[in-house]
């Protein structure tokens, strides 16, 4: 098992397989994602294209198993800056986590860590002095909520991050049990750097 930071054509290589993953891994609880190539595609040309985003690959010898995305935050999405400017800090000086995905027989054995690790020092590299990320807001007696589930934020705390009060994104889309995308909250997550 490896990690390794994707750009160029390295990057444009395996969109389509991490397209792929994050319909596979969104799928699941808690996001329920019922996602699309196109869509997803489209999402990730972004981090291609965009100055400052990263996509950071995990590989099981040339198989990508995992894969995260970061970009400073208004790169990304200037509607979240509302929240955090709210929260007395600066959305300039914020590097986003986007997502990370992982197939379910390489969890627990550290390239959670090193996704984190890759992202925020791209984010110092880039001069980024706080990183945050959202995680999506389930009720606990959702009917698909899966009696086994442990949310990773003991995972989190460990890095050092903690939930950032009242800052809360809006996402919309099609939850795999549900006819049309609905609007859901997203709790945002910080530390400095």
């Amino acid at each position: 098992m490896h990690t390794q930071v994707l750009t160029g054509r390295r990057l444009e290589a395996v969109l389509d397989d991490v397209a792929a993953l994050r319909i596979e891994v969104f799928r699941d609880w808690p996001y329920l994602y019922d996602g699309t190539l196109e869509y997803e595609r489209s999402y990730l040309e972004a981090y291609r294209d965009g100055a400052g985003g990263v996509v950071v690959g995990a590989f099981d010898g040339t198989t990508l198993v995992g894969a995260a995305t970061g970009s400073p935050l208004l790169e990304h999405a200037p509607e979240f800056g509302c929240g955090f400017e709210k929260a007395g800090i600066d959305p300039a000086t914020v590097f986003y986590c986007a997502e990370s995905v992982l197939l379910a027989p390489y969890r627990g054995q550290g390239i959670g860590h090193a996704f984190f690790t890759a992202r925020e020092d791209h984010a110092r590299a880039l001069g980024y002095g706080f990183s945050a990320f959202c995680a999506v807001i389930r009720p606990q007696g959702h009917p698909l909520r899966p009696a086994t589930y442990q949310p990773l934020d003991a995972f989190w705390m460990k890095r050092g991050y903690k939930p950032l009060p009242d800052v809360i994104a809006r996402f919309d889309w099609k939850d795999i049990d549900q006819p049309h995308a609905t609007s859901k909250n997203l709790q945002f997550w910080g530390r400095a750097l």
